[in-house]
């Protein structure tokens, strides 16, 4: 999709809002970087440059239009695909990490030195850790400023800023007007709940939200989730405190509605819930690939949105996933209950059904809970080296290295290691072809579903074996195939 500068500009041209998200277009005779879909007169060509985020225009000394602000978009597809040192390093700045512990703490994270990580981001972003973080902090006061009620120095603080002066300095420079002005700008008023944050999250259509929601739903966990049909609710735990986020479907975007113990954690609630919906995927690219395939096509036409569950905590969702192994949703749902009421943790201010936290695995690493002896066995083992640090599921973990790691834990086998993959770690090309799901829905879909089959036919749908996984578990809900 991003071959040259010549496609790009064809692409500013028809205003394509496919490639919103993927690069800005910067326009030298305005000092302006705008979206690709952006509906102003298209500049000529001698004065557009193209840069691949906000962060390296802004560098660049280009502020934000203020007509299609770019920084409205979903986030890039590309970070959410690549397993490299700079797709790792994007996804814990969206995290908050350089905010919260520097770019020393950012590169301790990911096992490089500073300079060697700034030299990277530099050549694949256009910017360094810093201007990465400060793009993402404005891009947050933004959208605070312009959908909530926050007073503006809340709103610095739970953008990140350390100070207001630095907040004020950023907004001007950025977007070439004072915060007071751009909350004058928005458009329709603020949606106030009490003692609550209420976001729009904008995502790449289509998206099938309801089947995502209802994929949560049903593995729910009673007092960290609540499911009511329409609206998923659960607890955070957050660097700062802990946190409850409301998600449902909006016209056009995710109704987001945080409570949060403190704001500074706001950024990383947004990020996490982001990851949770995968709402930064790219259904148009999945959609050329997989609706080509002569046994996927069909089923992609009719779902063409279905999004990979990700989860809002990669320590959760592995002691989750080693308790549900070998057993139905409902019955590792039920142990997984069982967990949190002996070893979770009460909010203080819970919110409707949703009233404490997961354990963490430091709680688990000497669980006695009722289940068979080798799943406690691997469960204490996966909380023992996640407590311990041996283990790292966190946005920016080294996939590959991860994956070994969980392997090398006894009771953990093939499949755990490709769901945490697939839901943890957020990769798009996961398939799991001992799956009792896949078997069945290969089953209907008449073609041989033994593994090695499997595995095989997967291979075509590559790199977005992970989509199509999910189309083949959507299928089974489908009565038409």
């Amino acid at each position: 999709m991003l071959a040259d500068d010549d496609t790009r500009f064809r692409a500013v041209q028809s205003r394509d809002d496919r490639f919103d998200g993927w690069f800005v277009t910067a326009v030298t005779s305005t000092g302006i970087y705008c979206r690709p879909s952006c509906p102003a007169m298209t500049p000529r060509r001698e004065h557009v440059r193209f840069f691949p985020s906000a962060a390296a225009a802004q560098r660049a000394g280009f502020r934000a239009c203020k007509r299609c602000r770019p920084d409205a978009t979903p986030g890039s597809p590309e970070w959410n695909l690549r397993a490299d040192l700079v797709g790792r390093a994007m996804r814990l700045i969206g995290d908050g990490v350089v905010d919260r512990e520097g770019v020393t703490g950012l590169a301790n994270r990911l096992g490089y030195s500073e300079r060697h990580l700034h030299r990277q981001l530099v050549a694949e972003v256009g910017a360094g850790p810093v201007a990465v973080a400060r793009a993402q902090r404005a891009q947050t006061a933004r959208l605070l400023l312009e959908t909530t009620g926050l007073r503006i120095t809340d709103v610095a603080f739970a953008a990140g800023f350390a100070s207001v002066r630095q907040f004020n300095d950023t907004i001007r420079t950025v977007f070439s007007m004072t915060p007071t002005q751009l909350r004058r700008s928005r458009r329709g008023p603020a949606e106030r709940v009490s003692g609550a944050i209420v976001l729009r999250l904008p995502y790449r259509a289509p998206i099938e939200l309801d089947a995502l929601l209802r994929f949560l739903g049903a593995r729910a966990v009673p007092g960290v989730e609540d499911w009511s049909g329409d609206v998923y609710t659960r607890s955070l735990r957050l660097p700062h405190g802990p946190g409850v986020v409301a998600l449902s479907a909006g016209p056009g975007f995710v109704r987001c509605e945080l409570r949060l113990t403190d704001l500074r954690d706001l950024a990383a609630a947004v990020q996490r819930s982001r990851r949770l919906l995968d709402l930064d995927a790219d259904p148009v690219a999945v959609h050329a690939a997989l609706g080509a395939d002569p046994l996927l096509g069909p089923l992609v036409r009719k779902a063409p949105g279905l999004r990979v569950p990700g989860h809002v905590d990669g320590a959760e969702m592995a002691m989750r996933a080693v308790v549900g192994q070998q057993v139905s949703v409902p019955a590792g749902t039920r142990l997984a209950t069982r967990l949190t009421e002996a070893y979770g943790e009460p909010l203080r201010r819970p919110h409707g059904a949703v009233t404490r936290l997961f354990p963490t695995p430091d709680a688990l690493r000497e669980a006695q809970v009722g289940m068979p002896a080798a799943r406690l066995r691997a469960l204490r083992a996966v909380a023992g080296a996640l407590a311990d640090g041996r283990l790292d599921l966190h946005p920016g973990a080294d996939r590959v290295e991860a994956e070994q790691r969980l392997l090398e834990l006894p009771g953990i086998g093939p499949w755990t290691a490709s769901y945490l993959a697939l839901r943890a770690l957020r990769d798009p090309d996961v398939f799991l072809p001992t799956d009792v799901g896949v078997r069945n829905a290969l089953d209907r879909l008449g073609v041989p579903s033994d593994p090695a089959s499997a595995a095989a036919l997967a291979e075509r749908w590559r790199p977005w074996r992970s989509y199509g996984l999910l189309q083949l578990w959507h299928s089974l809900d489908r009565k038409d195939v």
